[in-house]
């Protein structure tokens, strides 16, 4: 059974005596950073290049160093820069300053799991992973509540890895509810799987759809207000989170449960599970995404420009920002 980690589970102590350095400024760096600190981690400092989050950060009255240098100072790394530019940062800026003893945390589960970095030795490695954008950390550890989060430890040189990382997630704010112990690499592969076949098959749909009644006659900004850009699905995916998946449909009318009920025995006949179970073993469980999203940098990610040149000239996309200009207009 997985296990679920809880405030009463831990206290901060190790980190109330720690020089806390956040490598990367972005959405979660920030987010978590400023959570840390209203939580009573009283020595943050941030490592960053000269840039607008460095800014950002100043403004926020952190010290802010070169990431060398931050990290030479510090007891606790957090690696909250994109997973991208982890490896070579990881290689250059962090292994060769970092202290003995010290403890490297992860925010995603990608370079660890795929082996894309080398770890020290030397040091604790765990994972605090919030499922959320940095923006809804920060939201809600403002309004007392909580976000989902996965944990883990890869590497306990210390012996107290685990106690650290749970300081980690209490700190941020993510042990409000519960926290769940997944393996890096088990955090890795959910995440690719949700990117690479839950979210494009909802794309396909919604893709799909649209042709089907604008060939039938239907006006396209009515039919995109029809499927998503009224929020409703937005709604459904809250209710879905707050109540259940199934437990949700009590919100719609009884001719929407009907209709949903009775053709999900249809569409359960698609063969929707053949080809996420494909991507999970032949994609992503195997590397070969991770070997070929590697490949694709060194080539300047050539193919990622062309694709997003292509949908942003999608004549979906076209009708979305006509839509959006004329909601803005009538605002106005």
């Amino acid at each position: 059974m997985t296990k679920h980690y809880r405030e009463s589970d831990t206290f901060l102590s190790f980190l109330t005596e720690s020089v806390v350095a956040v490598v990367g400024y972005g959405n979660q760096g920030r987010a978590q950073a400023l959570n840390m600190r209203d939580s009573g981690v009283d020595h943050i400092i941030i490592g960053s290049r000269k840039d607008d989050s460095y800014d950002q950060a100043l403004r926020d009255k952190f010290p802010v160093y070169p990431i060398a240098d931050a990290v030479g100072r510090a007891d606790v790394v957090m690696m909250l820069v994109p997973d991208e530019v982890q490896p070579s940062l990881f290689a250059r800026d962090v292994v060769p300053h970092l202290r003995p003893g010290g403890l490297v945390s992860f925010a995603s589960g990608y370079n660890v799991a795929y082996r894309l970095l080398d770890l020290p030795a030397h040091a604790d490695v765990v994972m605090v992973a919030p499922r959320m954008i940095g923006e809804a950390v920060r939201n809600l550890y403002i309004d007392g509540k909580s976000f989902p989060a996965f944990v883990d430890v890869e590497q306990d040189f210390t012996g107290h890895a685990e106690d650290r990382m749970l300081e980690l997630a209490l700190a941020i704010g993510a042990l409000r509810e519960h926290a769940l112990r997944v393996t890096f690499a088990q955090e890795a592969w959910m995440d690719l799987l949700t990117e690479q076949a839950v979210w494009p098959l909802i794309m396909h749909v919604m893709e799909s759809a649209v042709s089907i009644e604008v060939e039938a006659g239907l006006p396209i900004e009515a039919v995109l207000s029809e499927l998503y850009l009224s929020k409703e699905p937005a709604e459904v995916f809250e209710r879905a989170a707050t109540v259940g998946l199934f437990e949700q449909m009590k919100f719609h009318s009884r001719t929407s449960q009907y209709g949903q009920l009775t053709a999900l025995p249809e569409v359960a006949k698609l063969p929707i599970g053949d080809y996420i179970r494909r991507v999970l073993h032949g994609r992503i469980m195997s590397g070969a995404f991770a070997t070929e999203w590697t490949e694709e940098q060194k080539l300047g990610s050539q193919t990622l420009e062309r694709l997003l040149a292509e949908v942003s000239d999608h004549p979906i996309s076209q009708a979305e920002r006509g839509s959006v200009r004329s909601g803005m207009e009538g605002k106005r």
